[in-house]
């Protein structure tokens, strides 16, 4: 399923639903982030996804990162709630979410950084080379808070 996401544009389509997400920014021991390249819009992201019926939002952000990453990991710490509502999402189904995503800072477990279903690539990724990666504002906005030390962060 394809998506388009809009931050602050003024001719985003109407949001239309607002479904919890979990996530997390992974860093391993050498201060590097778990990041995916998403087969959806090509652009690196952090590992989240939506959460289930039954589970906590720490359930689900192991989950997501591990069905994203490959990689297991364990939370640490909150990096914060980002519920902007000029944060759109659109899908092609028809669904246009407004943001809402609970996102943990996490250790890894196990496990190597695979590619999959959702993400063409995964790997580590130093703070240093995240500027020649293509990552959406919104995502900046998430890494900036880790990386400045301006979490835990709440919109």
């Amino acid at each position: 399923m394809g998506r388009v996401e809009y931050w602050n544009d003024p001719q985003a389509p109407k949001a239309n639903s607002l479904v919890p997400a979990c996530g997390t920014l992974t860093v391993d021991g050498e201060g590097r982030i778990l990041m995916q390249r998403r087969r959806d819009t090509g652009q690196w992201a952090l590992p989240m996804g939506k959460m289930e019926i039954g589970e906590t939002p720490s359930e689900c952000a192991v989950r997501e990162t591990e069905e994203e990453t490959g990689v297991l990991v364990e939370p640490a710490g909150i990096l914060g709630i980002y519920s902007d509502p000029g944060h759109i999402v659109a899908y092609t189904d028809g669904e246009v979410r407004q943001e809402y995503e609970i996102m943990l800072l996490a250790r890894p477990v196990r496990g190597e950084p695979l590619a999959n279903d959702e993400a063409s690539e995964v790997r580590w990724v130093a703070p240093e080379a995240l500027p020649g990666l293509d990552i959406h504002p919104t995502q900046w906005r998430q890494l900036n808070d880790y990386l400045n030390g301006g979490h835990p962060h709440v919109d």
